[in-house]
């Protein structure tokens, strides 16, 4: 059986295993390796330079964003356009994919060295942490192309039915970054720089492995010189997919600014520190449920395009139960050893601890049912219905969580701050209930319909319009 016959015919169970759990170990190793380089930083730096990753991360999230936009979007259409048998748009969505992972964070990484002082600053850099956030953040914008073309392209790899090259991808990146980044920091004793450098060879290392892949010949959809220039159509469909996950990461580095902002007024540069520590530990415990998510999505959207409702309704199903169970596992893990995992970070600092577990405790009060919002929202962004997606994505963030962070502190002071998460989250995850409960009957009634019915469904978002674009 080949891949497209799998992808159609094949058990939704062991296929969304096979999947899922190349994604997970990659996710996982992933988080991993970030939530060691933040000990090596801690424990061989100090608590400052912890300040300073965090003061630097809403700007590696508008990295992470750009590559997510495309590859995200890419990816989507790539798995639509191989369901509906229609290799060659796949590779021309795959070609303008690539050339856009490229020159977006070129840009990016040019504005930033032009005004590095001004937007660390802008980002809640005080006076003792801009030293280290500027050393730390220079050497990552200048790498930037590199992650994107590992993060972005190897969603391509997932796409095409190759999943275990997509986590293979990832390991090699996680355990090069953190072999790097122990041997700057404690034996050459390089401080931020270093991890920072680390990061960067990591992430060319892994570029390098994805263009490999797709120019060896090995790949099924193949990288062409002349997909490379920019067809409008394409880029437009691309970037109305992944706009919604795009939109979350931007989204994300708003809150993240306003986070530190708020955190720097009430709490000084500790608070910062243990928000840094937290966002550590809660991103590997997210990582497993996001990797389901990219597991699920390339099913959910072949199906999709073939016009196998039944089976996008089963993967949608057990992935929301997996990804439940994972969240739950997640959350239990936390309320056991908070204290043993806050502590990690730090040199018997014993008040940046115990602020940092408190924090955690009531930050992620509500995790056991995140997983139903993540894959609910990967699901529209599956199937091409650009409009829910983007809703659901910016809910938590737009809607819920920024709102809430701007008046809960003048109430509750720091408490403030760690409550508007859990209040976010159920806001979020009851507006999710809605879409999704609407999404599943409107797949119901399509089940029984003949083949011409399904095509004057809803999908006359970004999918169609760029499949009537190309055809013309």
């Amino acid at each position: 059986m080949d891949r497209s016959e799998e992808m159609r015919d094949g058990n939704i169970g062991r296929l969304l295993w096979s999947f899922s759990w190349p994604a997970i170990i990659a996710m996982l190793v992933n988080s991993l390796y970030n939530v060691i380089d933040r000990i090596f930083v801690g424990r061989g730096i100090g608590s400052l330079a912890i300040a300073a990753t965090t003061v630097a991360f809403p700007i590696m999230i508008i990295l992470m964003a750009v590559s997510i936009l495309i590859g995200v979007g890419a990816t989507a259409l790539i798995s639509i356009r191989l369901g509906e048998q229609r290799k060659e748009d796949a590779e021309k969505v795959a070609g303008n994919g690539i050339a856009m992972i490229i020159l977006l964070p070129a840009v990016l990484a040019i504005i930033f060295l032009l005004f590095a002082e001004p937007i660390l600053v802008a980002f809640g850099a005080s006076a003792e942490v801009l030293p280290y956030a500027k050393d730390f953040t220079q050497i990552i914008m200048l790498g930037s192309v590199f992650g994107s073309i590992s993060m972005g392209a190897n969603n391509f790899i997932r796409a095409e039915g190759n999943p275990k090259m997509a986590m293979y991808t990832q390991l090699l990146g996680a355990v090069v970054n953190t072999g790097l980044n122990y041997v700057f920091i404690f034996i050459l004793g390089w401080g931020i720089k270093g991890s920072a450098l680390g990061t960067v060879l990591a992430q060319m290392l892994s570029a390098a492995w994805v263009l490999s892949y797709f120019l060896s010949g090995r790949s099924l959809v193949k990288i062409r010189l002349k997909n490379l220039k920019p067809n409008w159509p394409i880029l437009t469909g691309i970037m109305a997919i992944g706009f919604a996950p795009f939109a979350m990461q931007v989204a994300n580095s708003i809150q993240q600014l306003i986070l530190n902002k708020t955190l720097m007024f009430y709490g000084g540069d500790m608070a910062l520190s243990a928000v840094g520590i937290m966002m550590s530990i809660s991103t590997l415990l997210f990582m497993p449920i996001l990797g389901l998510a990219q597991g699920a999505q390339p099913i959910i959207g072949f199906n999709y395009g073939a016009q196998q409702y039944k089976r996008v309704k089963e993967t949608w199903k057990k992935a929301v139960l997996a990804g439940t169970c994972i969240a739950a596992a997640g959350y239990l893990a936390i309320h056991i050893w908070p204290e043993q995992l806050t502590g990690l970070f730090s040199n018997e600092d014993i008040a940046l601890t115990a602020l940092t577990t408190h924090a955690m405790l009531t930050f992620m009060a509500m995790f056991p049912i995140i997983g139903f919002q993540i894959i609910s929202s990967t699901y529209f962004q599956a199937v091409g219905k650009a409009r829910q997606a983007a809703v659901l994505s910016l809910s938590r963030q737009v809607l819920f969580f920024i709102p809430l962070l701007l008046i809960l502190p003048h109430f509750w002071g720091i408490e403030g701050v760690w409550r508007t998460a859990p209040i976010a989250d159920t806001l979020s995850i009851m507006l999710t209930a809605a879409l999704i409960y609407r999404e599943m009957r409107k797949l119901s009634e399509n089940e029984d319909r003949p083949a011409y019915d399904h095509e004057a469904t809803d999908n006359s978002q970004a999918s169609g319009a760029l499949c009537s674009s190309e055809s013309q």
